[in-house]
């Protein structure tokens, strides 16, 4: 698809299988990172797609570290959501993202906090995302993200609210 598909042909695609990671400093930050791939300041959260046969655990915890840098063994898991988060591409990004082959992405969550040291994050991975990366208040991941994944992160951070609010 090189046009921009109708509203019938998008509703007939489907959703992407993927994973999403909130990870939490000592103080509380969220890591966001600044995507390489985009003309507009687009912070975003470690995520991505399942590999066929790879648990969500551990599809989350290969994505961390694909873009982060941050092995399994320096973060600790909290919590996850208890079901999938959708969310749709814009009409005109349908075409242009994976080949045209989904709508969106159905993503597991999962909240995890680093154990380690934060000199752990390296973004300049084999296959770097971000141009750069900061420790974000939860509030403000929102107003950050680019708008069509706005409510994604509002349901991310609801699922989350009372682990977040534990500390």
């Amino acid at each position: 698809m090189s046009r921009t598909p109708t509203a019938a042909e998008i509703a007939a695609l489907p959703y992407r299988l993927g994973v999403g990671v909130m990870l939490l400093n000592r103080d509380g930050g969220v890591f966001a990172g600044q995507r390489l791939d985009s003309a507009l300041p687009a912070w975003q959260m470690p995520q991505g797609g399942i590999d066929p046969g790879e648990d969500p655990r551990a599809a989350a915890l290969r994505e961390l570290e694909e873009e982060t840098g941050v092995p399994a063994s320096a973060v600790e898991l909290l919590a996850e959501t208890r079901g999938w988060i959708t969310y749709d591409l814009p009409p005109e990004l349908v075409s242009k993202v994976w080949k045209g082959r989904f709508r969106g992405q159905r993503q597991k969550w999962f909240l995890m906090r680093l154990d380690g040291d934060e000199s752990l994050v390296d973004i300049a991975t084999a296959h770097p995302e971000f141009g750069a990366w900061c420790w974000m208040e939860p509030q403000a991941l929102v107003a950050s993200i680019v708008p069509f994944k706005r409510e994604l992160y509002a349901a991310v951070l609801a699922a989350f609210a009372s682990d977040l609010a534990r500390g």
